[in-house]
């Protein structure tokens, strides 16, 4: 298991994510943690974050899927190579597609856990799948195609 977070080891200057990153202070700071072969990462939505009362707004739950998933393929990728869980050695993943499926309505103000796997992993993109849980019940299901960042997006 990853001792810290895997949003937290990434370099200072991709921290500023809107869903994940450490240095935004008006984001969410999803947090995803290497557990067997597993992202896990557990979010409780506010009252702000509504679409209907006493639902989430179905943008979050893209959004947690989204970087979640995106943690995930870099603890993979770090896994298969061998490289350690340290701040900065982890590679970097952008999103090159996001599919959700909303299953059930999902509730404000509980505790949801995300958990995902990656299903198909290259060098240049993984396929990673994550569900959504609040409580006992299946909420939502995604798939993110994580992309390597590219070159010309990495500051120098």
């Amino acid at each position: 298991m990853s001792a810290a977070a895997i949003q937290d080891l990434y370099p200072g200057d991709y921290a500023h994510c809107f869903g994940c990153g450490r240095l935004n202070e008006h984001g969410h700071r999803i947090k995803t943690h290497w557990i067997d072969g597993e992202g896990v990462a557990r979010f409780t939505p506010q009252a702000h974050e509504v679409s209907l009362p006493g639902y989430v707004y179905g943008g979050l739950i893209a959004s947690l899927v989204d970087c979640h998933a995106i943690a995930t393929a870099a603890a993979d990728a770090a896994e298969r190579a061998g490289t350690p869980f340290v701040a900065d050695a982890l590679p970097r993943y952008v999103t090159g597609s996001l599919k959700v499926d909303f299953k059930k309505p999902t509730p404000i103000g509980v505790e949801l856990e995300l958990r995902a796997r990656v299903r198909e992993a290259s060098e240049r993109k993984a396929l990673v799948e994550v569900t959504v849980r609040a409580g006992d019940v299946v909420t939502a299901t995604g798939e993110v195609v994580a992309v390597r960042m590219p070159e010309r997006m990495r500051r120098s």
